[in-house]
């Protein structure tokens, strides 16, 4: 049984003011100073993206997209930093669907965001798209040009099996597009590969999983959901904490993350 209270109490006394803000928005609704959104919009360049590293001025269509989900955890859709943002993210398309970081960036990019790496490109397609398709249903608006290209574009990468190019994470981003767009079936088949993958998944991957798919409406009751729900329960540690994939440092992040699954309202349980 997940104890909730303990990663509460760790989020505390582990976290700084973001991610205290986070926690205080995600257990009441309430909202953070004018400074800690201004800490996480710091570096936005001209065009609407954020570059990858402090002081850059190349925007990074990977770093863009973290820092729109620091934004959604505080319900910052909606500020004109992540409305920029959008629109930068739209213009960044080419026009077969697709994402790439810009060539500048091919010798300081991770791999999972290389330019001219084509399961990168299916990533960041994926997580651009996703921001997209986030930001529309929030709007109440029909899905843009922009994201029915991306769509599309990641329709055509899915075989019949439901399995996709490249990293793990590409598999429910991807999904949670289709989902969004109303490629049902399509996104089905993901969630069944998905839902086998969660036995196995690190804390953090069976975390940001969950909550992607919740925030695009997938049902709490969904077998991938109750999947990433068990996984998380199994890999809940003592202090109630929840590990990294990459750093302790990062072990307030995670568990950030893995709460959203059970705060979240369609999760909650008397």
């Amino acid at each position: 049984m997940v104890d909730t209270d303990a990663a509460i109490g760790y989020v505390v006394a582990h976290g700084d003011a973001v991610d205290r803000a986070r926690l205080s928005h995600l257990r009441s609704g309430v909202s953070p100073a004018e400074e800690i959104y201004a800490r996480i919009e710091a570096g936005q360049t001209p065009s609407g993206g954020w570059p990858a590293q402090g002081g850059g001025d190349i925007a990074s269509v990977d770093a863009t997209c973290f820092r729109l989900a620091e934004l959604d955890d505080l319900a910052g859709l909606r500020r004109p930093s992540a409305q920029r943002a959008l629109q930068w993210l739209a213009t960044r398309q080419s026009l077969d669907g697709w994402w790439e970081e810009d060539p500048a960036l091919a010798a300081s990019a991770p791999h999972w965001a290389r330019p001219g790496n084509p399961d990168a490109r299916f990533y960041l397609t994926a997580n651009a798209a996703f921001w997209l398709a986030v930001a529309a249903a929030d709007a109440g608006a029909e899905p843009s040009p922009a994201l029915l290209r991306g769509a599309r574009a990641i329709l055509d990468q899915i075989d019949e099996s439901g399995t996709w190019p490249g990293f793990l994470v590409s598999g429910w981003l991807a999904a949670a597009v289709l989902h969004r767009t109303e490629s049902f079936y399509e996104a089905a088949r993901i969630f069944v590969v998905l839902g086998e993958r969660a036995k196995t998944m690190t804390a953090a991957d069976a975390a940001w999983m969950a909550t992607a798919l919740l925030r695009v409406g997938v049902s709490a009751d969904d077998p991938v959901i109750v999947a990433a729900r068990t996984r998380l329960d199994e890999t809940q540690r003592p202090d109630g904490s929840w590990p990294s994939d990459d750093a302790p440092a990062l072990d307030v992040h995670t568990t950030l993350t893995a709460l959203k699954v059970f705060l979240h309202p369609s999760t909650r349980r008397p």
